[in-house]
């Protein structure tokens, strides 16, 4: 394995690449950039090397990305990262070996409603994000995604809106899924305490509505925070442990992609 690394919109992006070898000479693969959970305040170490190292060991190039937290988060900076890294991506596909047509965009969390963000505004003239920046496919874990009532999670509500509340009512995200969003894979915990369930529930009824391709598994126990649901992250949830083969068995179908 190699690593790599760049800078998206000052946010630090660490590469995880398959080295080709003699038979394979220029295999293009899949990519997927991480988003980790953290309350749009820090990058929870659970939700980035255990999960980059799970679709490396599948062929995929895996990247983390480490956007802006505490006040930094605020003025759209994460959305504007994860838009920077995806365009890197795409314009370092050789370099990389990665397929430009086959890049996923991954999140827990605050990570996922920042996966989600790019999902539906990738094409927003208002934000004037940069062109290639659209995920091919989203995948969001235990996701925050409405910044309103009992099932918001204030924290990171009022961190990525920096107390604005027009950006608030911008970044409530199931009131703004369009057809532009792209196929999605979203799983959460039903007793999930930090950021309920109904984040997701209320994300899969707008996609449903807007006729965006998804796929969804919610757990009937299981909790928030639990990444790959085993010891190695400290968070033993074999009852929810599936998704991860739920998911990459979803992407290599979207992605018509053989490991």
């Amino acid at each position: 394995m190699q690593l790599t690394a760049f800078e998206a919109q000052g946010a630090a992006v660490t590469g995880y690449l398959r080295e080709r070898s003699v038979s394979e000479a220029h295999r293009r693969r899949p990519a997927i950039l991480i988003a980790p959970g953290g309350a749009y305040e820090y990058r929870s170490p659970r939700e980035a090397d255990p999960i980059a190292l799970e679709f490396s060991a599948m062929g995929w190039q895996s990247f983390l990305l480490d956007y802006a937290g505490g006040d930094e988060a605020a003025d759209f900076r994460p959305l504007r990262q994860a838009a920077a890294a995806i365009q890197q991506l795409r314009a370092h596909a050789d370099e990389w070996d990665i397929d430009p047509k086959q890049i996923a965009l991954l999140g827990f969390s605050a990570g996922g409603h920042l996966a989600a963000s790019l999902g539906v505004y990738w094409n927003d003239p208002a934000l004037q994000l940069p062109p290639d920046c659209r995920p091919d496919a989203l995948v969001l874990c235990y996701p925050v995604i409405t910044m309103y009532g009992a099932s918001c999670h204030e924290r990171s509500a009022a961190l990525v809106s920096g107390g604005d509340p027009a950006v608030r009512e911008k970044l409530s995200l199931e009131r703004h899924v369009g057809p532009q969003m792209p196929p999605t894979f979203i799983w959460h915990a039903m007793d999930d305490g930090s950021v309920p369930p109904e984040n997701s529930l209320l994300l899969m009824d707008a996609m449903r509505r807007a006729g965006v391709d998804f796929e969804a598994h919610l757990f009937a126990g299981g909790a928030h925070g639990i990444s790959t649901c085993n010891v190695e992250v400290n968070t033993p949830e074999p009852h929810c442990a599936p998704w991860v083969e739920l998911c990459k068995a979803w992407l290599n179908r979207q992605f018509s992609y053989t490991p």
